[in-house]
């Protein structure tokens, strides 16, 4: 795509937000009063934890985490990076995950949709 910039916008769905969804509607509200048109907006790939990005971290190199649970600090950089690798492998293959967080397959299915649509 050469020329294209993918907006991606990381955040996490704290205690003030049900759900990624509704976290969404609210960067949605922000967004119109700025002036985004709607098909600006759908262009955007929206990647939301669960709390803190160090569940997925945890899941995606250990194959299990606990999204109603704070995951570990990171000690390393190294642990985020090997994450990263994963999570970019998951993420285009498209193949079901076993015990993936439900933030994490929201996500996914999120940025996988846009690929789709710059096909």
């Amino acid at each position: 795509m050469g020329g294209n910039t993918t907006l991606m916008v990381w955040a996490d769905v704290d205690h003030d937000m049900d759900n990624p969804d509704q976290l969404k509607e609210e960067f949605r509200k922000v967004a119109y009063e700025a002036g985004i048109t709607a098909a600006q907006f759908e262009q955007v790939v929206f990647i939301f934890a669960e709390d803190r990005l160090e569940n997925w971290i945890q899941f995606l190199n250990t194959g299990t985490t606990d999204e109603s649970q704070e995951g570990p600090r990171l000690k390393y950089d190294r642990e985020a990076a090997d994450a990263a690798r994963k999570l970019a492998k998951h993420c285009s293959s498209g193949a079901p995950i076993p015990q993936i967080p439900p933030s994490l397959d929201w996500s996914c299915r999120n940025w996988r949709k846009l690929v789709q649509k710059m096909r």
